[in-house]
């Protein structure tokens, strides 16, 4: 089977698919990692609000995807940023799907993204303002027995002067959560209003900080996760959490070699990127869990120049790509993203991220796949 697809110049060419779907193998309770993938949402494409409105979600797609995940045994991350949080989806929406995930998939393990998205950056004067944010989304949540996952928070940066402020801001958030939380450091890369996190600029003052409410909390904290894009810091972190406190990989870019661990430790997973690469990463790290090191890396490591390609900068705009594959995957009818965010990549990182995908076995109905692409191609004049 064969498509034309164009170059950077416009100029085309034959692509020749020549990959081979991906056999799926649900990762069972006995899994060697906890992975969660990041799930995105799937826009109403036929609403009246403007791109700039309130959110209109598509619910029945968005729950049949979350379906789609718990089947194969992984974990879901809910509301967080792959779902286009604080990039579409404000805090109502979020919530109302933290409450359907949770009424559609009770059994399944689930974490919820916890923020302070409904206080405007701007409109935050004081910690005081923060925290009463943070509590009421943790209330929130935790009154539809969700579990949560605590988000930066773009007011905390704002009002922080010191790493005090964020150890005395989280020890109260911790305080409030009635089960163990998973923390959640999103580098600027992924949102630039996040910078200086922590209260530091350096990696180096971060993670002390990072550290310390983790010390003071040892008991309410699950793990962390950090999405930096940098391994070393990474591992450099994941040698020094308490004992019991779980690293949970947030590298899009090293994800393979992070899991697989090293003779001192080893990553879990809550990755946006296993949002669209599932069935890889439900076989792969199956294949772990037998003993089958060889067998990991052979699927999971083809994987990995599609992820770059998807996270590339300004990295912030991987949502499209994740929804990208999700259309060519059949997951929904169109390629309509909250906020318009459709437009945010060019025609060339969509050709490429197709035949990356072909050659990682991550299109499941190729035939679905080429005729959905020639229609995208149409929208562009090819």
């Amino acid at each position: 089977m064969k498509i034309a697809l164009p170059d950077s110049q416009g100029r085309l060419h034959d692509y020749r698919l020549t990959g081979t779907p991906i056999e799926t193998a649900p990762l069972g309770p006995d899994a060697p990692r906890v992975i969660f993938a990041a799930a995105h949402v799937t826009a109403d494409p036929f609403t009246a609000n403007d791109p700039s409105g309130p959110a209109a979600v598509d619910w029945q797609a968005t729950m049949a995807f979350r379906r789609h995940l718990a089947g194969l045994g992984l974990g879901i991350a809910e509301a967080m940023d792959t779902a286009q949080r604080g990039m579409g989806l404000d805090w109502p929406e979020a919530l109302e799907l933290v409450r359907r995930t949770r009424a559609e998939l009770p059994d399944a393990l689930v974490a919820n993204g916890c923020g302070t998205d409904q206080l405007e950056p701007a409109d935050a004067r004081s910690l005081d303002d923060v925290r009463r944010a943070y509590l009421e989304q943790v209330g929130a949540i935790q009154r539809v027995g969700g579990r949560l996952v605590v988000m930066a928070s773009r007011a905390l940066v704002r009002v922080a002067r010191s790493p005090d402020d964020y150890r005395r801001i989280y020890g109260e958030v911790l305080e409030a959560a009635d089960q163990p939380v998973i923390l959640h450091w999103l580098g600027q890369m992924f949102d630039p209003a996040l910078r200086g996190y922590w209260g530091a600029e350096r990696f180096e003052e971060a993670v002390e900080t990072a550290l310390a409410v983790i010390e003071d909390n040892v008991a309410k904290v699950d793990g962390i996760k950090i999405s930096l894009l940098d391994k070393e810091k990474e591992i450099a972190m994941r040698r020094r959490l308490p004992a019991g406190v779980k690293m949970y990989t947030g590298d899009d870019f090293d994800y393979p070699e992070l899991i697989a661990g090293d003779d001192e430790g080893f990553s879990h997973a809550l990755l946006g990127i296993f949002d669209p690469i599932a069935p890889a990463a439900a076989a792969a790290v199956h294949r772990l869990g037998c003993g089958d090191r060889a067998g990991f890396q052979a699927i999971l490591e083809p994987t990995v120049p599609l992820s770059r390609l998807i996270f590339r900068a300004p990295t912030q705009y991987y949502k499209t790509g994740v929804v990208f594959l999700a259309w060519l995957n059949g997951f929904q009818d169109h390629f309509v993203m909250l906020g318009g965010a459709q437009a945010m990549r060019p025609l060339p990182y969509f050709t490429e991220i197709f035949e990356r995908a072909d050659r990682s076995g991550l299109l499941r109905d190729p035939e679905l796949a080429v005729a959905r692409m020639r229609k995208l191609l149409a929208v562009y004049g090819v």
